[in-house]
């Protein structure tokens, strides 16, 4: 298992140890040109500070995500979860680490999506390894079974209230042989949108429409009716689409076909434009862990869809 020390931004840091409960967190990247892939799902990455503190690990969370969107999308998806009280106040923080002037532009940022989020109080902070130059600019990669990285995950477990596991057990129908298998985090509502669009291409899962804003993470089984914030509880679709999959006028059969009904017809004299993906075949993640569910379908299906 591995550990990421990453550099991290002090007011970013000092914000968010001060939420209480928080289920998730956004450590934005600002330059949004590289995606991080140093961590798989599931292992820990470390917020080292910044001077006057930069001898120090304040906190850690749980790798769940890493990718590059827009940061109204950011700030849309995360809210106050990206470290700061306003969407200006995050532009603001983002463009000083960026070293340009304010601006209006939704330029796109780096984002390495953490679940579990701990912040240990000051004075449990923990010393930076002693192979952990001052000099790195992001950030560095640990092994936590042996050595300098080993002793680093003994530290986290002596401050820590409860056991933390870096692995969640798996079923037991899914365990397999060989290398251990690191389950998905749980997600929060942010990691669901966020990884949902992902997980589709960044298109409507109907029509493929691809422009970003107009696209929407809809739960299947809604969060409201215990839906969990699950990718196979998802689906990546365009905004009118997603109004009506959750009013139960369109839905998705267990076999992936996009049914309408026959009540958009009958009380708005329309939907010629539905009509035309009638029985269409959606698209679906490749990935078989992100494809939408048959159990969420059904109570889609049976619950919502108005026949």
């Amino acid at each position: 298992m591995r550990g990421f020390i990453g550099v991290t931004d002090n007011d970013w840091f000092d914000f968010l140890s001060q939420q209480p409960e928080i289920d998730e967190v956004n450590f934005w990247q600002p330059g949004g040109r590289t995606q991080f892939r140093r961590l798989t799902p599931g292992e820990l990455f470390f917020f080292k500070l910044r001077a006057p503190f930069h001898h120090y690990i304040g906190g850690f969370g749980r790798f769940t995500h890493s990718t590059i969107i827009p940061v109204s999308m950011a700030w849309q998806a995360f809210g106050e979860k990206n470290g700061a009280s306003s969407y200006l106040k995050m532009r603001r923080l983002i463009e000083k680490n960026r070293h340009q002037p304010p601006s209006f532009e939704d330029y796109k940022i780096g984002c390495i999506i953490l679940t579990q989020p701990f912040f240990f109080p000051r004075d449990q902070w923990i010393s930076i390894p002693p192979d952990f130059s001052l000099n790195i600019v992001q950030g560095k990669t640990y092994e936590l079974t042996h050595g300098h990285g080993l002793r680093l995950w003994e530290q986290v477990q002596e401050r820590i209230a409860k056991p933390f596991r870096i692995q969640d057990e798996p079923p037991v129908n899914e365990r397999r042989y060989g290398e251990p298998l690191l389950v998905l985090p749980r997600l929060g509502q942010g990691s669901f949108r966020v990884i949902v669009t992902d997980a589709y291409q960044r298109r409507c899962a109907i029509t493929r429409e691809k422009t970003l804003p107009a696209l929407e993470a809809a739960h299947i089984q809604p969060f409201s009716e215990e839906g969990p914030n699950r990718v196979d509880n998802g689906l990546l679709l365009r905004s009118d689409i997603h109004r009506l999959f959750d009013s139960g006028y369109v839905t998705v059969t267990t076999d992936h076909h996009f049914v309408v009904s026959n009540r958009i017809k009958e009380e708005f004299d329309n939907g010629k434009e539905y009509e035309k993906l009638k029985y269409k075949r959606i698209y679906v993640p490749p990935n078989p862990q992100f494809k939408p569910s048959s159990e969420f379908l059904s109570w889609h299906n049976e619950n919502v869809f108005r026949s």
